[in-house]
């Protein structure tokens, strides 16, 4: 059977949360985990728009707190499938703040989490192909395939002269 292909944009997820006062440090900032929960929650239901099956999360690459969001401000995550492996998919995240009263938008966070589909069983399963149409979904597809081979790397998965998109990178030459 050949393997079925969607469009990237058919995984695009918007999710908006208000920073409530249960959502806070002692700081008044939103707290990190609260805003990683709300990251995965998103990216989930963009990978499950993607593969129309169950997903688990599999990783979640760095996660840099740039800019804090804070008590009242309005948290706006924006999620989209980059790319799809065989049962593997990889998810974009972006994570914007806005103090509505004061009309200011600021770019908070910008992660990546995987996602594997998963049967009834809890097994692996294959997902469609990812097919990226901007310019800008294709320059994420492009480097897609290297940060899977790094976290592969990272993981143990892989070894470093596997990877054969990383070689261009650090300039490996591999025997």
């Amino acid at each position: 059977m050949a393997k079925r292909s969607k469009k990237v944009s058919e995984s695009y997820v918007t999710m908006t949360e208000l920073v409530l006062p249960n959502d806070t440090n002692t700081l008044n900032n939103l707290m990190g985990g609260k805003l990683m929960q709300w990251m995965d929650i998103v990216s989930a239901i963009a990978a499950q728009k993607h593969s129309n099956r169950i997903v688990v999360t599999a990783s979640v690459d760095n996660v840099s707190f740039e800019k804090p969001i804070q008590l009242g401000n309005v948290v706006t995550l924006r999620a989209k499938v980059t790319r799809a492996f065989s049962s593997s998919m990889e998810v974009r995240i972006e994570v914007t703040g806005e103090d509505i009263p004061n009309g200011k938008k600021f770019d908070s966070n910008t992660a990546y989490f995987t996602f594997v589909a998963v049967d009834q069983s809890g097994r692996p399963i294959d997902v469609p192909e990812a097919i990226p149409e901007t310019p800008e979904e294709k320059e994420f597809f492009a480097g897609a395939l290297r940060r899977r081979q790094l976290r592969l790397v990272l993981a143990g998965r892989m070894k470093p002269d596997e990877a054969t998109e990383l070689k261009s990178i650090f300039n490996l030459d591999v025997k």
